[in-house]
């Protein structure tokens, strides 16, 4: 189908040209949580756990998720349906005051938190492979899992002293421990710290296969690249930046309540 340069220049997105196939992951299952973790045991290093021991006020600055492991099986009794076993790692930073006045530690722990749920992810027993890689061979007998998360919220934490001190044994994966300085392994634990954790996840299940998709045309930038190389002048560069308004006035109540319907 020919298109005239009016269509091109103005309505392209709407004009129908082909049909094409194309090769992509499809979700055949997904569901969303809100979960409330209660209680989750932070684990430190070696060099960080002796400053928790002796600290006299402990504050928890952050959390974000370093890491999620998952495991997938088919359920026996169920066609089609997989259970998805997940441990989520949290990277908990905190503020460790030795005395009042001091300028505190900052430190990093570990907190783990594993859940299962049961999605439909289909069936398929082929095998492909392409040039992609240097086995290039992907099992299709498994559906792909996706979980996407955003840093949790912090809603509350307390410090307990262990009854009476004992080693702990925390072996998070490598590519866990590789992001931390020191040794979990065989840290001496006076006082534990504690923390309850609001999550937000979603899980999806998917298949690598071929549908049929309409294309209008091809992706054409409508605007030229702009670049500091095109300005000689860093203050003429600086007028074209907006005025960053939001960052000076805070939004009200009734504007976030708006934003929520």
């Amino acid at each position: 189908m020919a298109l005239s340069n009016d269509n091109l220049a103005g309505g392209a997105a709407n004009v129908f040209r082909e049909a094409v196939c194309i090769d992509t992951r499809r979700i055949y299952d997904a569901c969303s949580d809100k979960d409330c973790v209660r209680d989750l045991a932070v684990s430190f290093t070696d060099a960080g756990q002796n400053l928790i021991n002796q600290a006299t006020n402990i504050k928890v600055r952050s959390a974000e998720v370093c890491g999620v492991h998952f495991e997938v099986e088919p359920l026996a009794f169920n066609k089609g349906f997989y259970a998805v076993d997940m441990t989520f790692y949290f990277r908990i930073c905190v503020a460790a005051y030795s005395s009042s006045g001091c300028q505190p530690a900052c430190l990093e722990g570990i907190a783990t938190f594993s859940k299962k749920v049961i999605l439909f992810g289909s069936e398929a027993s082929v095998k492909t492979f392409s040039t992609d890689s240097a086995l290039a061979q992907t099992c299709g007998g498994t559906p792909i899992v996706n979980v996407q998360v955003v840093d949790p919220m912090i809603l509350a934490s307390k410090v307990c002293p262990c009854c009476p001190p004992a080693p702990r044994r925390f072996a998070p994966p490598p590519e866990i421990s590789s992001q931390f300085e020191g040794s979990f392994c065989e840290v001496r634990a006076e006082r534990e710290l504690f923390v309850t954790l609001g999550l937000f996840s979603i899980v999806q299940l998917m298949r690598q296969v071929q549908v049929m998709i309409p294309i209008y045309d091809f992706c054409i930038p409508d605007k030229e690249c702009t670049t500091q190389d095109n300005c000689d002048d860093p203050c003429e560069l600086f007028r074209k930046v907006a005025f960053p308004t939001d960052e000076f006035f805070p939004p009200r109540l009734a504007d976030l309540e708006k934003n929520d319907d």
